[in-house]
C-alpha cells in the first residue's frame, strides 16, 4: 500500500484530504505543522510515497522546507504543495526545486479534493516509473560489467 503524509496546519483541511486518500486506497500519515511532518519524513521507514503540504505554515516558505527535506530523504518521494494563496512566483520556485505539482486550495468551481486524489495518483506513478527506469538501468548496466 503507498503511503502519503500529509502537512497541513488546518485541521479541517488535513481531515478532508486525509479521508479522500483513504478512500483511494491509500496509507495516509498527517502532520499539523512543517516541522513534525519534517520529523515525519526523517524517521519514516520506508519513506513515504507522497508528500502533500501546504506552502504557509510556520513560516510563508513552510512548503520549501518540507521539500528540501523530502528530497534528501528520499530522492523518488514526490511533493505536491497546496496553498491557498498561490502566486507564480511561489509556484515557479517550488516547481524549480523538484514538486510534482502546486496546487490552490481555493479554486472556485472545483474539488480541490478530488484534484489532490488525481496528482497523488500521478505522482504515483511518475515514482514507480522513475524507480523502476533506475533499477532496469542498474541491471543491465551489471550485465555489461560481470
Amino acid at each position: 500500500m503507498s503511503r502519503v503524509l500529509v502537512i497541513d496546519d488546518e485541521e479541517s483541511v488535513l481531515r478532508a484530504v486525509k479521508r479522500r486518500l483513504e478512500r483511494g486506497g491509500y496509507a495516509v500519515e498527517t502532520a499539523g505543522s512543517a516541522a513534525d511532518g519534517v520529523g515525519m519524513i526523517h524517521d519514516a521507514e520506508p519513506a513515504f510515497d507522497v508528500i502533500v503540504t501546504d506552502m504557509s505554515m510556520d513560516t510563508a516558505d513552510s512548503g520549501l522546507q518540507v521539500l528540501h527535506a523530502a528530497t534528501a530523504r528520499d530522492m523518488f518521494s514526490e511533493v505536491i504543495v497546496m496553498t491557498a494563496y498561490g502566486n507564480v512566483a511561489n509556484a515557479v520556485e517550488c516547481m524549480r526545486r523538484g514538486a510534482f505539482d502546486y496546487i490552490e486550495k481555493n479554486s472556485p468551481d472545483v474539488d480541490v479534493y478530488e484534484v489532490i486524489a488525481e496528482k497523488v495518483d500521478s505522482a504515483l506513478m511518475r515514482r514507480r516509473r522513475d524507480i523502476r527506469t533506475v533499477d532496469l538501468w542498474e541491471a543491465l548496466k551489471g550485465q555489461a560489467n560481470p
